[in-house]
């Protein structure tokens, strides 16, 4: 187990363009082709600062295109830095090879070799790493004979296979790591013989049998189906409290991200827009886009004017806000800002000047709960309410806001603003 540390972490790739020349330049002079290749550079990752705690499980989640997998991936070595510094424990590993940085990665399409039994996938990496038995005795033969003998007779039955100190204390750790997965029924089965869950829990199997100091997993899930994919997510969230490895983990999706994490970065446009615990990325977003990525539905946003010293002003509503805000607003007072307020955060009520006329334009009933789509003099917003409260399309309804639960954000920066 290690910490993993990453320090001001830049990533550019090189772009080439194809750059004409004017046609009407008919100089005999002129020797270059018509067509010019010029490079150019596309910054991926910007200033990222990222510590992992020894046994942490550090979620990465952004909107595709942000930058995380590639992060994931300078980790684990698959791609050359172009600046910063990445440490595991007490190894700058930079300029290591991905074999000599004890990490191992679990990819999205499970990567397992098709030829090779679920057996034989969990022991590849063991057999080509310097993993030995814990009580490895003195054998007379040489290791290469050792080897030679244990590959000539892989595929006889169990019973006549020659097996080394070596490959016993690989058998011990393949079915010790099998147990944990519950997949010793499938040790003798090939990849094409299991479903999508036991091909994950395979390939999940395969990075915990080297013991590394940090597992890396690039969307694992996002091949399994709803159902399979929350009881997976459980299992890894289980297996990693069991084996306090490091774990950094990246998805694009925030439930996923919000169910498993002890600590999330989200992600967008190759920075770490926000660093906090499930509860606090919840309750106090640094930003907008914080704001309406993470949550399900989004947050709603609303422009209003601020009026000193607690009034916030919209053409179709006021509000009064708790005296907690006074000194914040003060600054502000007639300025724009952005009101946000999540859906959960609306229940229906009579009609008042805090609260808002709108008209029903979708309903989207859950069983447990309903969702509604709702338009405000034009603008379109969401609310939950209760599943027992009956809501017709077009019907129109007055919601009251959470004042103790709202949200407000700089219009120009989208930066949070809250009470002093």
């Amino acid at each position: 187990m290690a910490q993993v540390e990453l320090e001001n972490i830049y990533k550019s790739f090189q772009k080439e363009t194809r750059q004409e020349t004017p046609s009407l330049v008919l100089s005999a002079e002129l020797e270059k082709p018509s067509n010019l290749k010029s490079q150019t550079s596309s910054a991926v990752l910007r200033s990222i600062n990222l510590t992992v705690q020894d046994g942490e499980f550090m979620v990465l989640v952004g909107p595709s295109g942000c930058g995380k997998s590639t992060l994931l991936r300078l980790i684990a070595g698959l791609e050359e830095l172009t600046a910063g510094t990445i440490r595991v424990g007490d190894r700058v590993v930079n300029d290591l090879p991905p074999k000599e940085r004890d990490i191992a990665m679990v990819f999205q399409n499970y990567a397992l070799y098709p030829h090779m039994t679920v057996y034989d996938n969990l022991a590849f990496g063991l057999r080509r790493t310097t993993f030995a038995s814990q009580n490895e005795s003195e054998t007379p033969l040489p290791d290469w004979s050792q080897n030679l003998l244990v590959g000539a007779t892989r595929k006889l039955p169990k019973k006549l296979r020659y097996q080394s100190d070596r490959e016993r204390a690989v058998d011990r750790r393949v079915r010790i790591v099998a147990q944990m997965l519950q997949i010793e029924p499938l040790l003798e089965r090939l990849p094409k013989q299991l479903s999508g869950g036991q091909k994950q829990r395979v390939a999940l199997g395969r990075a915990m049998a080297r013991n590394p100091q940090v597992f890396l997993m690039d969307e694992p899930l996002s091949n399994l189906d709803a159902k399979l994919r929350a009881e997976t997510r459980a299992q890894i969230v289980k297996l990693q409290r069991q084996l306090g490895t490091t774990t950094i983990y990246v998805t694009h999706d925030q439930t996923e991200a919000m169910t498993m994490g002890d600590r999330i970065a989200v992600m967008n446009a190759g920075q770490i827009q926000q660093l906090a615990t499930p509860l606090d990325l919840y309750n106090y977003p640094a930003n907008r886009f914080v704001a309406e990525f993470i949550g399900s539905p989004p947050m709603n946003f609303l422009p209003v004017q601020v009026k000193s010293p607690l009034q916030l002003s919209h053409p179709q509503f006021r509000l009064t806000l708790p005296d907690r805000w006074a000194s914040t607003l003060q600054a502000y007072d007639g300025d724009t800002v952005l009101l946000g307020i999540r859906p959960e955060h609306l229940r229906v009520d009579v009609a008042d000047s805090s609260n808002l006329r709108v008209q029903v334009e979708l309903v989207e009933a859950l069983g447990n709960e309903t969702f509604l789509a709702v338009s405000l003099a034009g603008e379109m917003m969401q609310a939950r309410v209760e599943p027992d409260r009956r809501v017709r399309l077009g019907e129109e309804l007055w919601l009251a806001i959470a004042l103790e639960k709202i949200h407000l954000f700089n219009f120009e920066t989208g930066l949070a603003i809250r009470p002093q």
